[in-house]
């Protein structure tokens, strides 16, 4: 992205968390999963997370998952790449990614 970066085009950046076993024992240690777009860097997943969370970034590491073949019945498909971004908080902040009651 260029330099005049507005938040419509940062919020469209993170698409969901990614909520599994493993992500939510990460959460303790102040790490957080999201989907992201596959064309956006680090410096913007970064940026798009300050501005929507109102947080700190410490760091952000990302990965391209391969496109996967799933087979239901006698049919096979292919399950779509995605990208995943693994963003560490400083330690004074959290994201409440779960609704309290």
């Amino acid at each position: 992205m260029n330099q005049q970066t507005t938040i419509s085009s940062l919020i469209d950046i993170i698409k969901y968390p990614r909520i599994t076993d493993k992500t939510t024992k990460d959460i303790e240690n102040n790490v957080y999963c999201f989907q992201v777009d596959k064309n956006s860097n680090k410096i913007d997943i970064k940026k798009a997370i300050e501005n929507i969370f109102d947080v700190k970034v410490e760091k952000v590491n990302t990965t391209m998952s391969p496109p996967k073949t799933k087979t239901v019945g006698k049919f096979k498909g292919k399950i779509k790449k995605y990208k995943k971004a693994i963003v560490k908080l400083k330690n004074s902040y959290t994201i409440n990614l779960f609704e309290s009651k």
